[in-house]
């Protein structure tokens, strides 16, 4: 699809306040397809868990190096877990629920998330991380200590992530 005389403006008076593009009068717009949603969840889960884990890291060793990592099972793994997000934040807002109420659901759905994908894995010899050294886990698949850090990301994914992913539209 070809994009043609864009222009940034910016949006007043709308729920979603911020940077968006509009087109050429007479043009068509698209929101990004399911696919392409899909693919920028899960560079943005990837990115995320390798950030994450190189503070982590530098935390308990001091290594400067910052080498974060992760494993290619993270990007269906995030890119799936986002994308159910949108219907579930969509859900939750559509109700009125507040943050504390949003975060509590998205964070739960992130546990249970985790939980099935890493036996799921574990079922091939391909869960990728184990956290059976942490005091509060669940058969080394999940850990309760790591709740503050995914409530953090489910506020990052609907705040941000989801709400201006969204808002991305194509003009034609």
């Amino acid at each position: 699809m070809e994009v043609r005389n864009l222009k940034a403006r910016r949006t007043q008076g709308t729920m979603d306040q911020g940077t968006s593009v509009e087109a050429e009068p007479h043009s068509t717009s698209f929101p990004l397809s399911a696919l392409v949603r899909l693919y920028v969840y899960a560079l943005h889960g990837c990115l995320c868990e390798v950030a994450f884990t190189a503070v982590l890291d530098w935390c308990w060793t001091q290594d400067r190096r910052l080498e974060g990592h992760s494993s290619l099972w993270a990007l269906p793994m995030y890119a799936t877990a986002i994308y159910l997000m949108e219907n579930l934040r969509a859900c939750l807002l559509a109700q009125h629920q507040p943050l504390p109420v949003r975060l509590t659901a998205y964070t739960t759905f992130i546990y249970l998330w985790e939980l099935s994908w890493g036996a799921g894995l574990r079922l091939f010899g391909a869960c990728p991380w184990d956290y059976s050294a942490y005091r509060y886990n669940l058969g080394g698949l999940v850990t309760l200590e790591y709740v503050l850090p995914w409530a953090v990301a489910a506020f990052l994914a609907e705040q941000h992530v989801i709400r201006n992913t969204l808002r991305i539209r194509l003009h034609n």
